[in-house]
């Protein structure tokens, strides 16, 4: 049985409990027994709001042990993982520091807020031996899996372009602040900039335009292309400044030789070019559980992940850090 250690309880710290609880009643081999966070005798009566519901606005966390100071649970609870929900400019040194531990740590996206400090906390994953895997859950979301498949098997010959989008209102706290999340080209964009990367591997180069609306963040509404040898057209747009009743949305449209997929509203629909469309069928679970489902059976089987590798994640911040340098040049390209 594996113990799990929770670090950070608000929106996304309490997206993973709710799968920790499910994954532990579907007999998964997890023990979720610690939740640390600096305010959790706040947070533990109260809510944290995101762009996806959980399952329960106020958890029961009476069966657990609840820590404000990371080093007393480390002290106190003998730890298999270690689940990292705490904002981005925290993720490398508390990383690094797990894994030179000997615990195995899953840590929420982005890596990191450099990929210096991405390359770092991959090169600690190497000495340590220990499985270290970045929460990029769109590889694991069912309608971005089934456009992977169609990528890779070529049922609809090859890709000739794409768009990929997510929009919602703008965040609360920390996320507001640009030095610590990065903006939204950082915390919300980069889910598609890492579809890209899944899907195509690393563009030749990037041109990306960035608006700053909110102060003191960084980029809330960013627009990039992606430029291939192969000459297809992908952009990848993210906008959080969508206030009112807009709510949240990530969508997609890929266009193939042989068809098309068009993704939103919750729906992939699959419209091949000689043969009526349709609706594909897809997992109602979402990203969130099928990663933590699949980093827990690695750590259990003592496998290496290779759907999430956290090299390729730092490669995704990369292609980030790219958008940004030429968003600054106003949309120049920017090699990779």
């Amino acid at each position: 049985m594996l113990k799990v250690g929770l670090i950070g309880f608000g929106f996304m710290g309490r997206m993973h409990f709710d799968n920790y609880k499910r994954l532990a009643a579907e007999g998964a081999p997890i023990n979720l027994v610690s939740i640390c966070d600096l305010l959790i005798d706040k947070l533990k009566d109260s809510t944290a709001l995101g762009n996806i519901a959980t399952s329960q606005d106020v958890c029961d966390l009476t069966q657990y042990h609840l820590y404000a100071n990371i080093a007393d649970m480390l002290e106190n609870e003998e730890l298999d993982i270690v689940d990292i929900t705490l904002p981005t400019y925290l993720h490398a040194d508390l990383t690094c520091s797990l894994l030179e531990k000997g615990l195995h740590v899953l840590c929420e996206k982005p890596v990191a807020g450099s990929s210096v400090d991405g390359w770092r906390m991959v090169q600690a994953a190497k000495q340590s031996g220990k499985t270290l895997m970045i929460g990029q859950c769109l590889r694991f979301w069912p309608a971005y899996e089934y456009l992977k498949e169609c990528v890779e098997d070529g049922r609809y010959g090859a890709v000739t372009g794409g768009y990929f989008f997510r929009g919602s209102a703008a965040p609360k706290g920390w996320l507001l602040d640009g030095s610590k999340s990065g903006g939204c080209i950082l915390d919300m964009h980069i889910h598609d900039a890492d579809m890209v990367h899944w899907l195509f591997g690393k563009p030749e180069k990037v041109s990306a335009l960035g608006c700053n609306v909110i102060p003191g963040s960084s980029y809330d509404t960013v627009s990039t292309h992606y430029i291939y040898p192969d000459g297809k057209v992908l952009n990848a747009q993210a906008d959080w400044t969508l206030e009112g009743d807009y709510g949240f949305s990530m969508t997609y449209r890929v266009n193939f030789e042989r068809g098309n997929l068009v993704f939103e509203n919750g729906r992939l629909k699959v419209n091949p070019n000689d043969e009526p469309g349709f609706i594909a069928e897809l997992s109602q679970d979402m990203g969130y559980y099928r990663q933590i489902k699949y980093f827990i059976q690695a750590v259990y089987d003592q496998t290496p992940v290779s759907v999430c590798l956290p090299e390729s994640t730092v490669g995704t911040l990369e292609i980030i850090e790219a958008e940004i340098r030429s968003a600054h040049a106003g949309g120049a390209f920017v090699e990779l």
